[in-house]
């Protein structure tokens, strides 16, 4: 083993992905255990590894090419040793040079003295957050100011973090190519409008919270009564682009972002109340480019104090003549029934979109309007290959004996449907060649 050449040995060393595997194989000889340490740019630190000095000396020093690393204590306990605190940070930001990717989870230790160490991670490009509970605005305004090839930045569940002065700042850098907020109580969507000129080089962007937004408070800082809303920054470059359960009906807010992107390729809009027909349907105008959509839509009431969805078959016309390169369509809806639970769309109106676009992979989840005569129409659409249905209960084996007919069907989830038996989920199996199958809580079917 000794005597291969040092090129063949890094072909091997790339095409193994499983640390475990590289771990053996560093076994193997002295001259791959060398070999194997330059090459390795990436690793996973969990709990049970104890970053004390010592071991992230040792361990920087036999990967000295480190470019990605993730430190998880999501399972820790106390039993499990030492975090990384932030003295583990310093030392390890002195001796990881290389880095460009970082990955900080669970990691109770570190506050924003340990944020401020990042600065010393001259090549840093992505930045992860996620449950840091003792980090500030304060903190995260230092790794702005310091992190000068920052490019994508990831916050999650950080409860402390508010919005301050490093949103403005990376805002004005205008170098961040994603933006990541999800369940950071102190964040509003307005907070998120201070990022100003950064919109312009945004490539992805993402909020959610965790529960629903207030509806009455607090106001959108830009609304002035008795005007129209004033918002000047463009966001041309935005590709994707996900909203979940932010509130845009007494304000504006970050629904404007729905008025400016042209650029759109993915979009996802997961409980958004207040979004309207005219919403979508200036977006998808505009939208050409679009290719996957995903919508999670619950009933409200709307205009007649009707209690139903809010988009209705308009916004599907619209993605169907807007968006000829339309693959990927999720639709959720949660909450909706047959008598006081109105869902938007029409069956006619799904159907119509199916038969416009080239979809590819399609979710339906929660639709009481979908029935035999749906699956019909699905059985005919040249593109399919994965289709999910989900708690859809007028689908009888009729509805799956036209899905047997269906050209390119090879990937079939079903969950809680209890329509269909045995019979009708046989009928598929023998007609079509499917990869996969999945079948989970449907009680007719064994």
């Amino acid at each position: 083993m000794e005597d291969l050449p040092v090129s063949l040995f890094g072909e091997i060393v790339k095409r193994l992905t499983k640390t475990s595997d590289l771990n053996s194989l560093s076994l193997v000889s002295k001259g791959i255990y060398t070999i194997e340490g330059e090459l390795r740019d990436a690793i996973y630190v969990g709990c049970g590894v104890h970053p004390a000095k010592v071991p992230l000396v040792s361990l920087c020093s036999r990967f000295p090419n480190l470019c990605k690393v993730e430190f998880n204590y999501s399972c820790w306990t106390p039993s499990h040793g030492m975090q990384l605190d932030n003295k583990g940070l310093h030392v390890f930001s002195s001796c990881c040079p290389s880095l460009t990717d970082l990955t900080l989870s669970s990691c109770s230790y570190v506050d924003d003295t340990g944020l401020g160490f990042l600065a010393c991670f001259k090549r840093l490009m992505y930045l992860k957050l996620n449950a840091l509970p003792a980090i500030t605005s304060s903190g995260l305004l230092s790794v702005a100011v310091g992190c000068k090839t920052l490019s994508a930045l990831h916050l999650d569940s950080c409860k402390k973090l508010g919005s301050a002065n490093w949103l403005e700042y990376l805002g004005s850098t205008a170098s961040l190519e994603e933006l990541v907020v999800k369940y950071c109580k102190k964040i509003s969507q307005f907070d998120l409008l201070k990022f100003g000129p950064g919109w312009m080089k945004l490539q992805k962007f993402e909020f959610q919270i965790s529960g629903l937004d207030n509806v009455f408070d607090p106001r959108d800082p830009m609304c002035v009564e008795h005007c129209q809303y004033t918002y000047d920054f463009s966001c041309e470059s935005l590709k994707d682009l996900t909203l979940a359960r932010i509130t845009t009906e007494h304000e504006m807010g970050l629904s404007y972002l729905l008025r400016k992107c042209k650029a759109l390729e993915n979009l996802c809009l997961h409980y958004v109340l207040g979004i309207k027909d005219n919403d979508m349907i200036t977006l998808l105008r505009n939208c050409s480019n679009l290719r996957t959509i995903s919508l999670c839509l619950t009933p409200r009431f709307n205009e007649g104090h009707v209690f139903r969805t809010s988009l209705t078959d308009d916004c599907l016309k619209a993605l169907a003549l807007g968006c000829p390169m339309l693959q990927s369509f999720e639709l959720i809806f949660w909450g909706c029934d047959e008598v006081y639970r109105e869902i938007g769309f029409t069956q006619e109106g799904l159907v119509m979109l199916i038969q416009s676009c080239p979809i590819r992979d399609f979710v339906l989840s929660g639709a009481h309007i979908f029935d035999d005569d749906g699956v019909k129409a699905l059985s005919c659409a040249q593109f399919l290959e994965t289709l999910e249905l989900m708690n859809c209960m007028q689908i009888t084996d009729a509805g799956m004996r036209f899905l047997a007919r269906a050209p390119r069907l090879i990937n079939l989830i079903l969950r809680q449907c209890d329509g269909f038996t045995d019979d009708g989920v046989g009928e598929v199996i023998r007609a079509c060649k499917l990869e996969s199958l999945i079948v989970e809580g449907c009680s007719h079917v064994s």
